[in-house]
């Protein structure tokens, strides 16, 4: 079994949380882990699993005016400074088609900031034909550039183990 995890990131975070979810999955697969920039625009037949994930920007996946704006506000350069997840998903999009994808976003724990990027991401494969194998995770930070929340890489890496243990079978459509 084979997954690729792309990730994008802002401040090292979700990062982060994208090398514990490797971890986890290393535990029964072979893992090829991609920052966002570095990723495939066509996704290899032998991956098995697709994760997704990036940081909840204006309650979805990063734009170019959000990425800008994280831009102003880092003291160094960004882990992910050009296209962001929702680009590398359009892009990818063809190649994705049946397979089994999970996503997961980093995101402040704050009530009256709703949305998540791991949703729409997974909305979004879902109507290009993938199939989610888990519901969208969302990983807590403690504040816009950091720091993750005590657990929450440890709780990554056991996400990662528990979709590691999900049993995959493709049904990928015929390209045309």
């Amino acid at each position: 079994m084979h997954a690729l995890v792309v990730y994008e990131s802002m401040f090292g975070n979700t990062r982060a949380v994208a090398e514990a979810v490797s971890s986890g999955l290393a535990t029964r697969m072979t893992v090829d882990l991609r920052e966002v920039g570095a990723a495939p625009d066509e996704v290899d037949d032998g991956v098995d699993l697709v994760v997704a994930g990036g940081p909840t920007h204006a309650f979805s996946m990063s734009r170019p005016g959000t990425r800008r704006s994280a831009a102003d506000q880092s003291e160094g350069p960004l882990v992910s400074p050009g296209r962001g997840l929702r680009e590398w998903i359009e892009a990818a999009g063809p190649s994705l088609r049946g397979r089994a994808v999970a996503t997961f976003d980093t995101k402040i724990p704050k009530a009256y900031l709703p949305g998540s990027a791991a949703r729409s991401a997974l909305k979004r494969l879902r109507r290009l034909g993938c199939r989610p194998v888990a519901p969208a995770e969302n990983f807590i930070v403690l504040g816009t550039t950091g720091p993750m929340s005590d657990g929450e890489t440890d709780r990554a890496t056991r996400w990662g183990e528990h979709l590691a243990g999900i049993e995959l079978t493709r049904t990928a459509p015929p390209r045309t």
